[in-house]
């Protein structure tokens, strides 16, 4: 199955029906492949539904902010950087407390809330915002020819969007006992995915000059970086 008429056609025949009986209408099946869809695509954070978005860059205000790009999950920039300058981001409230205490510190930091994303004003960058998140990909279902994210390299997760339309089906027909067992192999068939996915990821590194934690002067209370810094003057 690669294609929206390769899975529709497989639920037709499985569940040993065509959309010539009204039961199981055209409108009906766009409708349960797209809800399926959507499941598939949002149980999990998949590689394949990562991206990266870029803009040109104007200094907001404060409260000002940009929206988040049509189709991008909440909360989900997880990094940014502005003129290939990289940001750190801070929960809002932190963000909006630093600002307050910090009016013009030029610290590259930025933060997200309410489907937009903020970053310091006084940071002195300028160029492109590149950011990288999680979306939810866009199908034309009524195109047959269409593919889905899991076409061509995943194409069990076609075998669970059948499976999750099967079970659409079942509550149709108010079998709900074979209506949970369709959604359970479905689900069953995603988690399959993902643990492969993780055991391809022994191979991730992090930077050894990377820490969990900054070092910090004991006797004055500041980053060492910043009581140690041979160009502060």
């Amino acid at each position: 199955m690669n294609t929206i008429t390769n899975i529709k056609n497989e639920f037709l025949i499985r569940i040993q029906g065509n959309t010539s009986v009204a039961f199981y209408t055209d409108t009906i099946l766009n409708e349960w492949l797209t809800q399926s869809y959507r499941f598939t695509c949002s149980y999990k954070k998949w590689p394949f539904t990562e991206g990266k978005i870029s803009t040109t860059y104007s200094t907001p205000t404060d409260d000002e902010g940009f929206g988040y790009p049509e189709g991008w999950k909440s909360d989900s920039v997880r990094h940014l950087e502005v003129g290939g300058k990289r940001f750190r981001k801070l929960s809002y409230y932190d963000y909006r407390g630093f600002r307050e205490d910090n009016s013009d510190d030029t610290s590259k930091i930025f933060s997200d809330f309410g489907r937009r994303y903020y970053i310091n004003p006084k940071a002195d960058v300028s160029g492109t915002i590149a950011i990288w998140g999680q979306y939810t990909p866009a199908i034309d279902i009524t195109d047959g020819t269409s593919t889905t994210i899991f076409s061509g390299n995943e194409e069990e997760g076609n075998e669970a969007m059948v499976e999750e339309m099967l079970s659409y089906a079942k509550i149709r027909e108010k079998k709900i006992v074979e209506a949970k067992y369709h959604h359970e192999k479905a689900t069953t068939i995603l988690d399959a995915i993902l643990e492969r996915i993780k055991q391809e990821q022994f191979g991730y590194h992090s930077r050894k000059d990377q820490g969990m934690f900054e070092r910090i002067d004991i006797v004055e209370g500041e980053l060492y970086k910043d009581t140690n810094n041979p160009l502060q003057f």
